[in-house]
């Protein structure tokens, strides 16, 4: 062979090498030859070839972690384990990135010398991965040192003294060292300020929600808005029906029942005797008076108004429960415990403080206690929808009605074993409700507590319709109600902070507007369960009928 053969088989032996070391650290031997083999017929273009290879070996380096042997981002990854190199589909995918744009030249070549096609490779089948984010020099020395290891990501906010470069330092990391996209995930238009030490730590973005808009609804000769943040199509359709029956009938009318945070410690003693003690000395009424002078110095707005215990062996859960202004409430009455408790030790010095909550109280899990007791506050409202208003808004009628709830909401929940859901979807105006106005959502569980009673009144003409809701949790300041779309939500319904002149009405007033919202959408769901007309509103509202084909087309 000539000489000119042999330096052709010589460089093509190594392009062949180098393409398959960085293949194999990209790619870890998770594709097989034959998707790349396309790069190797043996006509092809050497020069356009070793361009490929150099672009991508160029992009491998930029992304490669500087020491192989540490991967502080692996689960349980030290400097002595050999973790696999991260980022092997960000790296693979940036080198078919410069596979596609070299496809021009290559294309060319194979017209000159080859009658082989070359495959191209298809977008649709590679993960979504991140794309060149502009960063300063400044800012690519933190990420790298956030990479690295280095830096904390939980730290950047006190280093950095700015919220939002902190937000966009964290998610640039997060994107180089998973190798996923956060494109969709918006970075601008939050006031990261505003939720540093109160709302979420190590933030990256927020998450979108539509907000729709229930009403008016006439409640207690008011009329509210209110706002719902959902993704579920036809919720806030069905409710806004729900508003529109209530308020052509008159309106509705809401009671506050009770209002009271709760929380219980659990204590624990050498013995089932002591443990009684503390029992019999908390539930004295004549001893109820000090120790609600101390829980009240913890605060200018928290309140004792009950102690509750519940013995288990040599263990006490002491449930306590305070009013609380217009927060909802919970560090408020865990404050006062503590110094409760702090008092309690001079009499039981052998009281051994397990923790501040015993599950007694009972937050964010469904409770039997919380359905009896009531927890926040405890709300009934009823309305009496007319026959007429049945027929025509409603599209069914009143003894259809009555019967689907007898049986649906209270024979059904009761068969099911219900724990405080004799309804048919309180949840859902309620999750609606808490999302837009900043209320913490895992509150829902409880929150959501409900029976609904439907009765004919005036003869089997009217409707006569209810919620009883025991522990609904609900502030208008702190956590997410200071956030300023969810403060615009409070601001609608007109509860939004503090009451100046009467302590906790704004926060009672939403507590009643939540029941009220909750009602609307147990008449309008029971309403289209009755008249069969559920599958067909949720086929019209709740399906994605985007045309997609004729999208395709028009690309």
């Amino acid at each position: 062979m000539s000489r000119v053969t042999y330096y052709y088989m010589a460089k093509r032996a190594v392009q062949k090498e180098r393409v398959r070391t960085l293949y194999r650290c990209a790619l870890k031997n998770a594709l097989n030859w034959a998707v790349r083999r396309h790069l190797f017929y043996p006509n092809d273009d050497i020069d356009t070839i070793d361009r490929m290879i150099v672009d991508g070996e160029a992009k491998y380096n930029k992304w490669r972690y500087t020491d192989p042997y540490l991967v502080p981002w692996a689960p349980g990854g030290t400097k002595f384990t050999r973790n696999p190199t991260p980022l092997s589909r960000a790296i693979f995918t940036s080198f078919i990135s410069t596979v596609s744009n070299c496809n021009e030249d290559i294309n060319a070549t194979h017209d000159r010398k080859s009658s082989v096609p070359i495959k191209q490779v298809e977008k649709d089948n590679v993960e979504m991965v991140p794309t060149e984010t502009p960063t300063t020099e400044e800012d690519e020395v933190v990420i790298q040192s956030v990479v690295s290891g280095k830096t904390p990501s939980y730290s950047l906010e006190s280093k950095l003294g700015d919220c939002k470069r902190a937000a966009f330092i964290r998610r640039v990391a997060l994107e180089r060292v998973t190798g996923k996209s956060l494109d969709g995930l918006p970075l601008d238009g939050l006031d990261y300020e505003s939720i540093l030490g109160q709302c979420c730590e190590m933030p990256v973005g927020y998450v979108q929600i539509p907000v729709g808009i229930a009403g008016p609804i006439l409640l207690d000769g008011k009329e509210f808005w209110v706002p719902m943040a959902t993704t579920e199509g036809c919720l806030v359709a069905s409710t806004n029906r729900g508003c529109k029956a209530i308020y052509n009938s008159g309106g509705a009318t809401g009671i506050l029942l009770k209002d009271g945070m709760t929380r219980a410690p659990v204590v624990r003693f050498g013995t089932a005797k002591r443990a009684a003690n503390l029992k019999f000395f908390l539930e004295e009424p004549r001893n109820f008076e000090t120790l609600a002078s101390v829980f009240n110095k913890s605060s200018r707005f928290g309140r004792l108004q009950a102690i509750r215990c519940a013995i288990a062996g040599k263990n006490l859960y002491i449930r306590f429960t305070c009013s609380t202004g217009d927060a909802m409430g919970m560090n408020m009455v865990s404050k006062g415990v503590q110094y409760v408790l702090e008092h309690l030790r001079a009499d039981f010095p052998d009281m051994d403080v397990i923790g501040i909550s015993g599950n007694y109280c009972s937050d964010k899990k469904p409770a039997a206690v919380n359905w009896i007791e009531g927890r926040g506050k405890s709300v009934v409202c009823e309305a009496i929808i007319n026959e007429e208003i049945v027929k025509t808004v409603l599209k069914t009628n009143v003894a259809s009605l009555v019967e689907l709830n007898m049986l649906k909401s209270l024979a059904g929940s009761a068969m099911a074993g219900a724990l405080g859901g004799f309804n048919a979807h309180a949840s859902n105006i309620v999750s609606a409700v808490y999302l837009a106005t900043g209320q913490d959502p895992a509150q829902n569980i409880e929150s959501s507590h409900c029976i609904t009673m439907m009765e004919a009144v005036n003869d089997g003409k009217d409707l006569h319709a209810s919620v009883t809701m025991p522990s609904i949790e609900v502030g208008t300041v702190g956590g997410g109600t200071q956030l300023a779309s969810q403060a615009a939500c409070l601001n609608l319904l007109g509860v939004k902070g503090a009451n100046k002149e009467s302590a906790g009405s704004n926060a009672r007033q939403l507590a009643k507007v939540v029941a009220a919202a909750v009602l609307a959408g147990e008449l309008s769901l029971m309403a289209a369960l009755a008249a069969g007309q559920l599958v067909k509103s949720h086929m019209k509202y709740n399906r994605y009928n985007k045309d997609v084909t004729v999208e395709e087309t028009t690309e």
